[in-house]
């Protein structure tokens, strides 16, 4: 583990005044932003990465990180990373107990703290994160908070009043594949994953940007990404959503986008008390009646309470708190999910809703024959 000699102390302070000594690894630098946490055991490169982390400071729960290092930044022949969920560290530091300086993996590039420094990236170890998770799960899963080094202090930073998608999302729109279905894609933060799984299963995927206007675009189906932020904020995207389930095309939501297409249906979003940020959550389908394990990063959650019975209806729910995990129409080719199918590292035990969804695509295919 992390040698007693040279540790250089830092400090984490949340907005609550709450001060905890510790040291530091990665960039020598100082850090603002949400604190969150994280309780995968393992994947925290693919964590790093994802964009749906922006400005977030991440407590990793497990209490070794950093032990098998990070992989190289490779590219498939799709110019998609083979191992990160985009193109560059997406956190604004991270928090954990244990850092192992003696990493090893026979894929690892260069450690954790160094991929971190070369990147500005600041990190503090030493702590409880347990504790801090649990405190943070008391203020609603989440504070202000700032990575500190002697004598340099900085203002706190609240990322939620960004628009986080407009630094996340790509600048133009870009083509994956040559597949038989034609997926338009929008990107709101998109993880790298999502693009993996739809190439797997013969699609051309148009990405295009988050405030792109796609009514005129054609395509087989339409993907709305994960992503940061606040749903209520995207108001031309949602009007685009809306005037894509006029045409009855098939829909798929994911995360922010299941958020994203329940406004444009009619539904409504709210701040969670207690966010789901694990790679854990059990959600049941209420089609079959099958619970699943899964990954998830959010602290909004969809209402569609009012539209219930009408053309909507709850697609999985939530077996901790029974909060609406994902929504499907009663007649039409859309649904959407609130957690992770495409989830890297793992679980993959709802990756089978891209399968689904191609299917809708093909079942409306044979219909317009």
């Amino acid at each position: 583990m992390e040698n007693s000699k040279n540790k250089n102390k830092g400090f984490l302070v949340l907005e609550d005044g709450t001060k905890f000594n510790a040291y530091h690894f990665g960039a020598p630098v100082s850090s603002s932003g949400e604190v969150v946490f994280n309780t995968a055991m393992t994947g925290y490169p693919e964590s790093i990465t994802d964009p749906s982390y922006r400005g977030q400071i991440v407590t990793f729960t497990y209490p070794i990180i950093g032990n098998y290092g990070v992989p190289p930044f490779s590219f498939c022949k799709e110019s998609i990373s083979n191992y990160y969920e985009s193109d560059e560290i997406q956190v604004s530091g991270l928090l954990i107990s244990r850092y192992s300086n003696r990493p090893y993996h026979w894929n690892m590039n260069q450690s954790l703290s160094d991929w971190l420094f070369q990147h500005n990236i600041p990190g503090l170890y030493g702590l409880d994160t347990r504790f801090i998770a649990k405190k943070l799960r008391t203020k609603g899963g989440s504070m202000l908070g700032k990575i500190l080094l002697e004598n340099r202090n900085i203002p706190f930073y609240n990322p939620n009043s960004d628009n986080l998608s407009d630094q996340v999302s790509i600048d133009k729109k870009m083509i994956y594949g040559n597949g038989i279905y034609q997926i338009l894609l929008l990107d709101f933060g998109l993880k790298n994953n999502i693009l993996r799984c739809l190439l797997k299963r013969n699609c051309t995927i148009i990405r295009v940007p988050w405030n792109y206007d796609f009514t005129d675009e054609t395509y087989d189906g339409l993907v709305i990404s994960n992503g940061p932020g606040d749903p209520k904020i995207y108001e031309k995207p949602i009007h685009y959503i809306r005037m894509a389930i006029k045409k009855e095309i098939p829909i798929f939501g994911i995360c922010l986008g299941n958020q994203l297409l329940g406004i444009a249906a009619g539904g409504r979003t709210h701040r969670l008390k207690f966010p789901h940020r694990s790679h854990n959550q059990p959600v049941i389908s209420l089609q079959t009646g099958k619970s699943f394990i899964t990954s998830q990063n959010h602290g909004y959650v969809l209402d569609i309470s009012h539209i219930l019975d009408k053309d909507w209806k709850v697609f999985f729910k939530n077996l901790n708190d029974d909060t609406c995990e994902g929504i499907i129409h009663n007649h039409k080719p859309f649904f959407s999910v609130q957690f992770h199918p495409e989830a890297s590292s793992g679980p993959t035990d709802t990756e089978f809703l891209f399968d689904f969804f191609i299917d809708l695509i093909i079942k409306k295919k044979k219909r317009n024959k």
